[in-house]
């Protein structure tokens, strides 16, 4: 399987796994100028308070060998996805929404596919 067969199965794995959470997914590989963000979602909060716009980076991986795929999201691609997000609010006049980055990890095993969602990993400053 190549990378961008991978990416695309962890894309797809990390979708599901968070409408099953309740997220509504907004939009699937955004991209503004050289910067992309993979999944842009919307999560209800509880109490009838204002959601939130949730702006996920997907890292996937088959196997474990080259560590744990959330370990691969460093400084440069923190910068581009936060760049792609405000692109993205200021597209939808959405400036002022509350929102979060956050990092969901697919690792493919031989029959296993194991998932870890990091909530607020990462802010925009």
């Amino acid at each position: 399987m190549t990378n961008v067969e991978i990416g695309r199965r962890g894309e797809d794995a990390a979708c599901r796994f968070l409408e099953e959470k309740g997220y509504v997914v907004l939009e699937r590989n955004y991209r503004f100028e050289k910067s992309e963000v993979d999944i842009i979602c919307y999560r209800s909060l509880a109490g009838g308070r204002r959601g939130e716009i949730v702006f996920v980076e997907v890292k996937a991986r088959s196997g474990d060998r080259f560590g744990a795929p959330e370990a691969s999201v460093g400084a440069v691609k923190i910068s581009n996805v936060v760049h792609a997000a405000r692109a993205w609010l200021y597209e939808q006049r959405m400036e002022s929404a509350p929102c979060r980055f956050d990092i969901v990890a697919v690792t493919f095993d031989a029959d296993e596919t194991t998932i870890k969602h990091y909530e607020d990993a990462f802010d925009a400053s």
